[in-house]
């Protein structure tokens, strides 16, 4: 049987051994077909070797530039949440320095724009009793219309939501807002965050952060009664 006819009827991994068996006695058949070493992305150097230059590096380029933008992604993602979690514990020591509930409110509104670059942010509480200075009134049961019944937190977009931000209201394209029940029998509230950006707040981002905040603001505004 010749070498052409063995070749054809390689398809099993016996005969793989055979072909390189094969190859290793009559390396001068690969060596001398420049197209074939071509198609297998394969060269021959000064020593008349085959060097898989051209495969190779592009393999290795290839890596590198994978590893290089995962490395740039996690290095981003470092600084961003290093900026956000300095941003936060400011924003926290801004928060306990309040005064009374309207410079509470005040002070959550300027944490969201001086600090995470946000429209606004506002506070909302049902009643039936009065609500604080800067606060926004709203009926019983209004809180569960705005989250959804039992829900904690509410991302993106909630066009019921947007007159809690007043004069503001145009300018917020997306919220972030978290339930809050203050005093003793509680009263349910909400804390909203507004942003300018339809990309600000979507609906698949965690609300850990808007909601330890809110925990904060509870903890706070519990120092004073409503007068």
């Amino acid at each position: 049987m010749s070498d052409g006819a063995r070749i054809t009827k390689l398809d099993t991994a016996p005969d793989l051994a055979a072909l390189r068996e094969l190859i290793r006695k009559n390396g001068a058949l690969l060596r001398d077909d420049p197209e074939l070493l071509a198609d297998l992305g394969l060269r021959l150097d000064a020593a008349n070797l085959v060097d898989f230059g051209p495969a190779a590096l592009a393999r290795v380029e290839a890596t590198a530039k994978r590893e290089s933008k995962a490395r740039r992604m996690l290095e981003a993602t470092a600084r961003a949440n290093f900026s956000a979690q300095a941003q936060t514990h400011a924003a926290v020591i801004d928060l306990l320095e309040a005064r009374n509930h309207a410079d509470l409110a005040r002070r959550v509104d300027e944490v969201a724009t001086l600090r995470f670059g946000l429209a606004g942010a506002a506070v909302a509480l049902e009643g039936p009793e009065r609500v604080p200075a800067g606060w926004y009134a709203l009926v019983e049961g209004q809180v569960d219309l705005i989250l959804g019944p039992r829900k904690l937190a509410k991302m993106g977009f909630h066009a019921p939501a947007a007159p809690l931000f007043g004069d503001k209201a145009d300018q917020v394209k997306s919220m972030a807002m978290v339930r809050m029940a203050i005093w003793e029998p509680a009263r349910q509230g909400v804390l909203a965050f507004g942003s300018p950006d339809p990309n600000g707040f979507t609906k698949d981002m965690g609300h850990e952060l808007v909601a330890f905040l809110a925990r904060v603001f509870e903890r706070t505004a519990e120092r004073w009664p409503v007068l």
